[in-house]
């Protein structure tokens, strides 16, 4: 009989420690899932608030006015307007306003 209780209390504290450690395992592997969904959760923020900043950067204003002050273009006009062509060879460049102009100016007609 003392030797069947002594199986018995080995047997007992035996599943007690092996409870004991798949608990502390359990909670080990639970807070480091909680570690990486916060992670997780904190690289998602970070990705829409890029993504923000990305579209104001982009915003058609943004770049009209970067275009303007930073490379100094202007919209084009046909007083600016040159057009080139190419006819047997020879390369020609004309502006069609200061043309325009020249024509007024001389009385022809166009």
């Amino acid at each position: 009989m003392m030797r069947l209780n002594m199986i018995l209390l080995a047997a007992v504290l035996g599943s007690a420690f092996y409870l004991v450690q798949l608990q502390y395992e359990s909670r080990t592997v639970y807070t480091a899932m909680d570690k990486t969904q916060a992670a997780a959760r904190k690289l998602t923020t970070e990705r829409e608030t890029l993504e923000v900043q990305k579209r104001a950067q982009t915003a058609a204003l943004r770049v009209q006015s970067i275009a303007r002050e930073q490379l100094a273009m202007r919209e084009a006009t046909p007083s600016i307007t040159q057009y080139v062509t190419i006819r047997n060879g020879q390369v020609t460049v004309s502006t069609p306003v200061a043309e325009a102009g020249q024509i007024a100016a001389s009385g022809r007609k166009p």
